[in-house]
């Protein structure tokens, strides 16, 4: 689930779970939330920035906290569907090796139209300026789009898990 789409109990159980693995501390799960709390307000600004999200829909089949905080998630992702600045698509499983990324990427772009691309994985950021591997990523983001089911059969798709979770 993208950070900037977790519901804070999503994230606050994710947080948990690492640190019951002792990958971090609770303290720094706690800032881990709140720092992901603080990002969330860049949705709500004004002027809102256009948010095109592209997830796997594996995002939504994992139970991550428990029944009620997956309904709480996947309520909060029709209402980020809903807003009128943002796009929402699912990439089917079974797209399979169709999928064009295997960690989240995020791609920017600037108030002078610049497009930078970030990547994160289990260790590190990355932020690539460079156009020659920017333009790589963003075919590759097109071409998971053309895999995606639309926004509206998205939608539909959560609203159906939404209605079987426990």
């Amino acid at each position: 689930m993208p950070g900037l789409l977790q519901t804070h109990e999503y994230a606050t159980a994710l947080a948990r779970g690492e640190a019951e693995r002792g990958a971090i501390t609770f303290e720094q799960g706690g800032e881990r939330v709140a720092f992901r709390a603080e990002r969330q307000t860049t949705l709500t600004r004004t002027p809102a920035p256009m948010v095109h999200v592209v997830m796997d829909e594996s995002c939504l089949l994992r139970e991550v906290g428990g029944p009620a905080v997956m309904r709480d998630q996947l309520e909060s992702l029709l209402e980020f569907a809903a807003l009128p600045h943002t796009t929402l698509q699912i990439t089917p499983v079974s797209s399979g090796e169709r999928r064009a990324f295997t960690l989240p990427v995020h791609l920017l772009t600037l108030p002078n139209r610049m497009v930078v691309g970030y990547a994160e994985s289990q260790f590190q950021g990355h932020l690539e300026r460079d156009v020659r591997f920017v333009d790589t990523v963003l075919a590759a983001f097109h071409q998971l789009q053309s895999v995606a089911l639309p926004p509206t059969a998205s939608v539909a798709m959560i609203q159906q898990l939404r209605k079987v979770a426990p």
